[in-house]
């Protein structure tokens, strides 16, 4: 089971991130904690309008605890209403100022479409990624990726790339793997990454997954963290109890049965998000 993931750049990653969507309501305490905790891969997006207090509370860490720039991995995400050259690279700044910084470890595409009828999205998705490509050539961002990206809207991106996305971050956990699109992404040489890995109360409760913590000695969330990672899936949890953060990054120990993956894997759906790429309409 791998600590980190090597894109295919060349660009090493943690194996276990911090997701912060809606983790800093109540200020930067939380991204605090989550550093106190051990993570160095740090999840935002323009849209979860926390990059600020995101910004503040790295530059306070670094100056108290000398941790400098080079040891943390800062991603973020360019919102489709977005999308076009100029509107990308005006996100892109405006992201780089609030998380007071001069490069971004990775840079995504949060959702292929803003909008799911218009002609045009798909020519903007595309003019987004060629501008994220000067970007990566010229040294500002370290590595760039995709973010709820299907196979039908990578193909078409791929037509005219000539950077290959490094990354691709999709809705996955027990109940909902979507292994089509996670084969894809492995035959292209895409790493997959789980946001939402903990699929949410419905599976953290469900009695399957608390027998197999009881079995192990571990909480429900170790165990659906461990099954990911089982199935090479890197993660991006997020929790805003600093315990929790330290359990959600002690999830190597152990080792999940070919049995227990394979019934794991062919749970049915449940605890979908109920967020779909070709259903958003921002």
């Amino acid at each position: 089971m791998k600590k980190t993931y090597t894109l295919n750049n060349g660009v090493t990653i943690p194996a276990i991130g911090y997701g912060s969507y809606l983790s800093t309501e109540n200020g930067k305490q939380v991204i605090t904690d989550a550093l106190d905790a051990g993570y160095r891969y740090i999840d935002t997006a323009r849209f979860y309008n926390n990059e600020v207090v995101i910004g503040q509370a790295l530059e306070e860490y670094s100056k108290e605890h000398g941790v400098n720039r080079e040891a943390l991995f800062l991603v973020s995400k360019v919102w489709p209403l977005h999308l076009g050259r100029a509107k990308t690279l005006e996100s892109f700044e405006a992201s780089l100022n609030d998380l007071k910084t001069d490069y971004l470890d990775m840079y995504l595409i949060h959702w292929p479409k803003a909008h799911q009828n218009d002609p045009k999205q798909t020519e903007l998705m595309i003019e987004s990624w060629l501008t994220m490509e000067e970007l990566y050539k010229k040294g500002k961002i370290k590595a760039i990726g995709l973010s709820n990206f299907l196979p039908h809207h990578i193909r078409p991106l791929l037509e005219q790339a000539t950077v290959k996305p490094m990354l691709d971050q999709l809705e996955l956990h027990v109940g909902y793997m979507q292994e089509f699109a996670v084969d894809y992404l492995r035959k292209e040489n895409i790493v997959v990454q789980a946001w939402s890995p903990l699929g949410r109360k419905r599976i953290l409760e469900d009695e399957r997954i608390v027998e197999l913590a009881k079995k192990y000695d571990k909480s429900p969330a170790q165990i659906l963290l461990n099954y990911l990672l089982a199935r090479d899936i890197c993660v991006i949890p997020k929790a805003s109890n600093i315990e929790r953060m330290k359990q959600n990054l002690d999830v190597f120990g152990f080792e999940l049965s070919e049995d227990e993956i394979s019934y794991l894997s062919c749970i049915p759906q449940t605890g979908w998000s109920g967020e779909h790429p070709d259903l958003m309409n921002v």
